[in-house]
């Protein structure tokens, strides 16, 4: 079957699953791609990786824009995501309303699950939010660091430590299995990323790609949108 290739943060990955039997339904088309940290994506298509379409952060699109590597005019918001922690669903939800909350439960921690805090926006995020804790070096060596959000759910949710902790895009806790959302962090610490798609200026299917952006954008996707986490 011919596809589409997406270039996406694994923010998107759960939305864009949701699209998939729609979107080949009206187009006779197929999904297929990359989700990982948002770095690491803007860097495949920076390096001629195929792809018609990116869902990357506002910001990051409107540089690619910048060096012709989208479609200015098709680029489009998604919607907003929270960085949020998680729980595996059998384990209690922590409830982190400051700052002193937040610095409690991650130093009670045994393991601490996140993307990379390279180049993933809650992975970066997380590593500052160590350091504004002022206990970045206190808790390094409970560090579970992987390549994508995606990823850190999948291992957070297998492990087998006595009170492990996670923290990415709500998105990529949402649609991962044997995970709980336990909420977004406290002010002072939080993080909203506004997610944005657009057409790549090589892509191989231009019409196709812009449709999956309407499929994903369109106000008759709003409840589809907020159940994998993200808000307007």
């Amino acid at each position: 079957m011919t596809t589409v290739n997406v270039l996406s943060g694994g923010a998107a990955q759960g939305l864009v699953r949701g699209v998939t039997e729609a979107f080949k339904a009206q187009t006779g088309l197929g999904i297929d791609g990359e989700f990982g940290a948002v770095g690491v994506m803007a860097d495949k298509l920076r390096a001629s990786t195929p792809a018609d379409l990116v869902i990357l952060t506002q910001a990051l699109l409107a540089r690619l824009a910048e060096e012709k590597l989208v479609v200015p005019s098709s680029i489009t918001d998604v919607g907003r995501v929270e960085t949020a922690l998680a729980v595996r669903s059998r384990d209690a939800k922590v409830t982190v309303k400051t700052e002193a909350d937040l610095r409690g439960v991650l130093r009670g921690a045994d393991a601490i699950y996140v993307p990379d805090t390279k180049a993933s926006t809650a992975g970066q995020h997380f590593a500052k939010v160590l350091d504004q804790l002022g206990i970045g070096y206190e808790v390094a060596s409970r560090l579970k660091i992987f390549p994508n959000g995606a990823t850190a759910m999948r291992e957070l949710a297998a492990s087998g430590a006595a009170k492990p902790i996670g923290c990415t895009q709500a998105t990529e806790i949402i649609a991962t299995d044997r995970i709980a959302l336990s909420g977004a962090l406290p002010p002072g610490c939080e993080l909203v990323t506004m997610y944005t798609a657009g057409v790549t200026m090589r892509a191989a299917h231009p019409t196709e790609a812009a449709a999956l952006i309407a499929l994903l954008t369109g106000a008759d996707r709003k409840d589809l949108r907020q159940r994998a986490g993200f808000t307007g």
